[in-house]
């Protein structure tokens, strides 16, 4: 079983729910996310903040899923913004990763008081020309900050990944990505440490759909068209996780979760958050 792919507005596309890695290390990193590959996911979601490159790409070596049905994800750290800083970076996020190419590669925070993420821009433009990535996205970027790198370079990103959960819906950016043809991708999908998988209102529709609470809160994700990428070491999470292609929500079960709407729960405003 693979996900559903969604089309990206460069042409390539990315599947509807992929596999965050942030926090699978060493060992069991790598056995965690080659069994991902072979339960189905297709998005492996890395960065090189995470410090596990190196671990996805034993993972990729050892699965025995072409190299090219696979979206491998990485992203630029904050302390390698500029030009020649990014295309410096990303040759050590690919030797890491030992791929060819990079599927999709995003800068990681937009830290807009060091204000380099256009330069870092133009090199991520340079790498795809080049054919060293497929796509270029951008992470916890604003509608004004993505609006600042159309305007300086006329490309649009196909990607912003943001933190976006039922407490978070992140409306307004995304009808500005829809405006755009962006693609929104959700960090945290499930609200990880709050009670967010508690909520009455989550458990009840779950139960009147015969799933769990985070099945039900991640198919809100796929109904909004968000690509949601939650991260498990547990096997059995894992898979349960990539099983919301067989039911849906209606709308007015999507707007019940949406109404859980209450703001942030990381401290990651990307006007102020710095992470280097």
């Amino acid at each position: 079983m693979t996900a559903p792919v969604y089309p990206l507005r460069d042409g390539n596309s990315m599947p509807a729910i992929g596999l965050g890695t942030y926090g699978l290390n060493d060992q069991a990193g790598i056995d965690a996310v080659t069994a991902g590959i072979a339960d189905g996911y297709r998005l492996i979601d890395t960065a090189y903040n995470y410090g596990n490159e190196e671990v996805v790409g034993e993972a990729i070596r050892r699965t025995e899923v072409d190299r090219s049905d696979l979206v491998i994800t990485t992203k630029l750290p904050g302390r390698h913004h500029g030009f020649d800083e990014t295309i410096a970076s990303f040759e050590q996020s690919r030797s890491r990763l030992d791929l060819d190419w990079v599927d999709l590669y995003l800068i990681h925070w937009p830290l807009p008081r060091i204000d380099k993420f256009v330069d870092s821009w133009r090199a991520m433009i340079s790498l795809r020309e080049k054919g060293l990535v497929r796509s270029i996205g951008v992470s916890n970027f604003t509608s004004a900050m993505l609006s600042r790198l159309i305007d300086a370079t006329g490309v649009i990103p196909v990607v912003n990944q943001v933190e976006l959960h039922p407490y978070f819906p992140q409306e307004e950016l995304r009808a500005f990505h829809d405006e755009h043809d962006i693609r929104t991708e959700s960090w945290s999908p499930l609200g990880k440490g709050t009670e967010l998988l508690r909520e009455p209102v989550v458990v009840e529709i779950a139960a009147a759909h015969g799933v769990t609470p985070a099945q039900a809160v991640l198919r809100w994700h796929v109904e909004l068209e968000a690509v949601p990428i939650p991260k498990s070491s547990d096997a059995g999470r894992r898979r349960e996780n990539f099983d919301v292609f067989d039911f849906a929500l209606t709308t007015e079960e999507v707007d019940a979760i949406s109404a859980l709407s209450r703001g942030r729960i990381w401290a990651g405003d990307p006007d102020t958050h710095e992470e280097f």
